[in-house]
Protein backbone atom coordinates (compact mmCIF):
# COMPACT_ATOMS: atom_id res chain seq x y z
CA UNK A 1 0.00 0.00 0.00
CA UNK A 2 1.33 3.35 -0.56
CA UNK A 3 2.51 5.56 2.07
CA UNK A 4 3.05 9.32 3.07
CA UNK A 5 6.72 9.60 4.09
CA UNK A 6 8.97 12.50 5.64
CA UNK A 7 12.51 12.53 4.70
CA UNK A 8 15.68 14.81 5.51
CA UNK A 9 13.53 17.54 7.64
CA UNK A 10 16.67 19.23 9.28
CA UNK A 11 16.01 20.19 12.96
CA UNK A 12 17.99 21.46 15.65
CA UNK A 13 19.03 20.44 18.99
CA UNK A 14 16.07 23.01 20.05
CA UNK A 15 13.55 21.97 18.31
CA UNK A 16 13.81 24.15 15.61
CA UNK A 17 13.45 23.19 11.56
CA UNK A 18 13.83 27.04 10.34
CA UNK A 19 15.20 30.63 12.07
CA UNK A 20 13.14 33.35 12.74
CA UNK A 21 11.93 36.06 10.40
CA UNK A 22 11.54 34.01 7.52
CA UNK A 23 10.89 36.37 4.19
CA UNK A 24 12.59 36.51 0.40
CA UNK A 25 16.19 37.35 1.52
CA UNK A 26 16.12 34.43 4.45
CA UNK A 27 14.08 31.15 3.11
CA UNK A 28 14.71 29.34 5.58
CA UNK A 29 14.74 32.44 8.68
CA UNK A 30 17.74 34.17 9.90
CA UNK A 31 20.25 31.10 10.78
CA UNK A 32 18.49 28.47 8.97
CA UNK A 33 20.37 27.95 6.22
CA UNK A 34 22.99 26.26 8.83
CA UNK A 35 20.16 23.58 9.03
CA UNK A 36 21.04 22.02 5.53
CA UNK A 37 25.07 22.54 5.19
CA UNK A 38 25.21 19.03 5.66
CA UNK A 39 23.06 18.03 2.79
CA UNK A 40 24.61 20.50 0.45
CA UNK A 41 27.74 18.75 1.33
CA UNK A 42 26.97 15.85 -0.06
CA UNK A 43 27.53 14.78 -4.04
CA UNK A 44 23.09 14.25 -4.22
CA UNK A 45 22.56 17.83 -2.40
CA UNK A 46 24.83 19.42 -4.51
CA UNK A 47 23.41 17.83 -8.43
CA UNK A 48 19.89 18.84 -7.17
CA UNK A 49 21.46 22.61 -6.71
CA UNK A 50 22.40 21.99 -10.65
CA UNK A 51 26.57 22.24 -9.14
CA UNK A 52 28.82 19.91 -10.25
CA UNK A 53 28.08 16.77 -8.52
CA UNK A 54 31.65 16.49 -6.56
CA UNK A 55 30.28 16.46 -3.04
CA UNK A 56 30.63 13.71 0.13
CA UNK A 57 29.18 10.41 -0.39
CA UNK A 58 28.66 8.02 1.91
CA UNK A 59 25.62 8.07 4.77
CA UNK A 60 24.33 11.40 4.43
CA UNK A 61 24.34 11.19 0.78
CA UNK A 62 22.78 7.54 0.84
CA UNK A 63 19.77 9.41 3.15
CA UNK A 64 18.94 12.24 1.31
CA UNK A 65 18.98 9.97 -1.87
CA UNK A 66 16.62 7.92 -0.20
CA UNK A 67 14.00 11.04 0.14
CA UNK A 68 13.19 10.84 -3.73
CA UNK A 69 13.07 6.96 -4.06
CA UNK A 70 9.42 5.74 -5.09
CA UNK A 71 7.81 8.98 -4.86
CA UNK A 72 4.74 9.87 -7.63
CA UNK A 73 3.21 13.07 -5.71
CA UNK A 74 4.71 15.36 -2.94
CA UNK A 75 2.51 18.09 -0.45
CA UNK A 76 4.11 20.90 0.62
CA UNK A 77 2.37 23.79 2.87
CA UNK A 78 2.04 27.13 1.75
CA UNK A 79 5.39 28.57 3.56
CA UNK A 80 7.40 26.29 2.15
CA UNK A 81 6.32 27.07 -1.23
CA UNK A 82 7.38 30.67 -0.60
CA UNK A 83 7.26 33.66 1.37
CA UNK A 84 4.22 35.67 0.18
CA UNK A 85 1.49 35.31 3.09
CA UNK A 86 -2.49 36.00 2.60
CA UNK A 87 -4.01 36.82 -0.73
CA UNK A 88 -1.93 36.75 -3.70
CA UNK A 89 -1.61 39.97 -4.84
CA UNK A 90 -0.68 38.33 -8.59
CA UNK A 91 0.63 35.10 -9.90
CA UNK A 92 4.30 35.90 -11.15
CA UNK A 93 5.63 34.04 -7.59
CA UNK A 94 6.24 29.87 -8.52
CA UNK A 95 8.37 28.94 -5.90
CA UNK A 96 11.71 29.67 -5.04
CA UNK A 97 13.36 26.65 -7.07
CA UNK A 98 13.35 28.69 -10.48
CA UNK A 99 11.89 27.22 -13.87
CA UNK A 100 12.20 23.65 -12.82
CA UNK A 101 11.80 22.17 -9.48
CA UNK A 102 13.05 19.19 -7.98
CA UNK A 103 9.73 17.21 -7.98
CA UNK A 104 9.35 16.13 -11.40
CA UNK A 105 5.68 15.41 -10.53
CA UNK A 106 2.21 16.84 -9.35
CA UNK A 107 2.88 18.78 -5.67
CA UNK A 108 0.05 19.92 -3.95
CA UNK A 109 0.52 23.42 -1.84
CA UNK A 110 -1.84 23.77 1.23
CA UNK A 111 -3.00 27.32 1.41
CA UNK A 112 -6.04 28.83 2.86
CA UNK A 113 -5.87 30.90 -0.62
CA UNK A 114 -6.49 28.83 -3.77
CA UNK A 115 -5.04 29.90 -7.15
CA UNK A 116 -4.98 28.10 -10.60
CA UNK A 117 -2.39 25.33 -11.33
CA UNK A 118 0.88 26.37 -12.30
CA UNK A 119 3.13 23.17 -14.68
CA UNK A 120 7.04 23.83 -14.68
CA UNK A 121 9.43 22.67 -16.95
CA UNK A 122 10.88 19.29 -15.83
CA UNK A 123 7.06 17.81 -15.06
CA UNK A 124 6.27 19.40 -11.88
CA UNK A 125 2.74 21.25 -11.63
CA UNK A 126 1.98 23.02 -8.91
CA UNK A 127 -1.46 22.53 -7.39
CA UNK A 128 -3.17 24.97 -4.79
CA UNK A 129 -5.69 23.39 -2.58
CA UNK A 130 -7.11 24.66 0.87
CA UNK A 131 -8.33 21.42 2.12
CA UNK A 132 -7.99 19.29 5.25
CA UNK A 133 -4.98 17.14 5.13
CA UNK A 134 -7.03 13.64 4.90
CA UNK A 135 -8.32 15.20 1.55
CA UNK A 136 -5.00 16.68 0.29
CA UNK A 137 -3.33 13.39 1.05
CA UNK A 138 -6.01 11.67 -1.27
CA UNK A 139 -5.48 13.90 -3.94
CA UNK A 140 -1.54 13.29 -4.10
CA UNK A 141 -2.12 9.63 -3.93
CA UNK A 142 -4.37 9.46 -6.75
CA UNK A 143 -1.97 12.01 -8.54
CA UNK A 144 0.96 9.14 -7.38
CA UNK A 145 -0.54 6.35 -9.15
CA UNK A 146 0.60 3.60 -6.48
CA UNK A 147 3.49 5.31 -6.10
CA UNK A 148 4.40 7.02 -2.46
CA UNK A 149 3.95 10.32 -1.54
CA UNK A 150 6.12 12.58 0.01
CA UNK A 151 5.23 15.18 2.72
CA UNK A 152 8.07 17.78 2.03
CA UNK A 153 7.05 20.40 4.55
CA UNK A 154 7.65 22.42 6.53
CA UNK A 155 6.66 22.52 10.14
CA UNK A 156 2.99 23.54 9.93
CA UNK A 157 2.00 21.21 7.27
CA UNK A 158 4.05 18.20 9.05
CA UNK A 159 2.60 18.66 12.36
CA UNK A 160 -0.65 18.66 10.61
CA UNK A 161 -0.54 15.18 9.52
CA UNK A 162 1.50 14.15 12.28
CA UNK A 163 -1.89 15.29 14.42
CA UNK A 164 -3.84 13.41 11.82
CA UNK A 165 -2.02 10.24 11.92
CA UNK A 166 -1.53 9.91 8.33
CA UNK A 167 2.49 10.17 8.05
CA UNK A 168 3.68 6.57 7.87
CA UNK A 169 7.71 7.26 7.78
CA UNK A 170 9.33 10.08 9.30
CA UNK A 171 12.61 10.99 8.63
CA UNK A 172 14.46 14.13 11.05
CA UNK A 173 18.23 14.61 10.65
CA UNK A 174 19.13 16.40 13.86
CA UNK A 175 21.94 18.64 13.56
CA UNK A 176 24.00 19.95 16.46
CA UNK A 177 23.13 23.57 16.69
CA UNK A 178 21.07 25.89 18.84
CA UNK A 179 18.67 27.93 16.29
CA UNK A 180 16.84 29.83 19.53
CA UNK A 181 13.85 31.35 17.90
CA UNK A 182 11.66 29.84 14.59
CA UNK A 183 9.55 27.72 13.62
CA UNK A 184 9.75 24.57 15.87
CA UNK A 185 8.44 20.92 14.56
CA UNK A 186 6.95 18.97 17.69
CA UNK A 187 4.69 21.73 19.34
CA UNK A 188 1.72 20.27 20.72
CA UNK A 189 2.30 16.81 19.31
CA UNK A 190 3.55 15.69 23.00
CA UNK A 191 5.63 12.35 23.02
CA UNK A 192 4.55 11.98 19.51
CA UNK A 193 1.93 8.42 20.34
CA UNK A 194 0.87 6.15 17.75
CA UNK A 195 4.82 6.61 16.38
CA UNK A 196 8.17 4.19 17.56
CA UNK A 197 11.67 4.89 16.65
CA UNK A 198 12.90 2.59 14.33
CA UNK A 199 16.95 3.38 13.20
CA UNK A 200 19.08 5.86 14.70
CA UNK A 201 22.68 6.63 12.35
CA UNK A 202 25.02 9.01 12.94
CA UNK A 203 27.64 11.19 10.36
CA UNK A 204 30.17 13.23 11.29
CA UNK A 205 27.95 16.20 10.42
CA UNK A 206 24.03 14.72 11.45
CA UNK A 207 22.33 12.30 13.69
CA UNK A 208 19.34 10.40 11.11
CA UNK A 209 16.73 9.43 13.34
CA UNK A 210 13.77 7.32 11.80
CA UNK A 211 9.99 6.73 12.70
CA UNK A 212 7.28 4.49 11.39
CA UNK A 213 3.62 4.71 12.45
CA UNK A 214 2.73 1.94 14.99
CA UNK A 215 0.83 -0.92 13.09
Amino acid sequence: MPKLRVHNIAISLDGYVAGPNQGIDNPLGEGGMRLHDWAFATKYGRSMGGEDADGDTGLDNDFLMAGDVGIGATIMGRNMFGPIRGPWTDHEWNGWWGENPPYHHDTFVMTHHPRPSVSMEGGTTFHFVDEIPEKVLRLALEAADGADVRLAGGSSAVRQFLLAGLVDELHLAVVPILLGAGERLFDGLGTLPGYERTSVASSPAVTHVQFAKLA
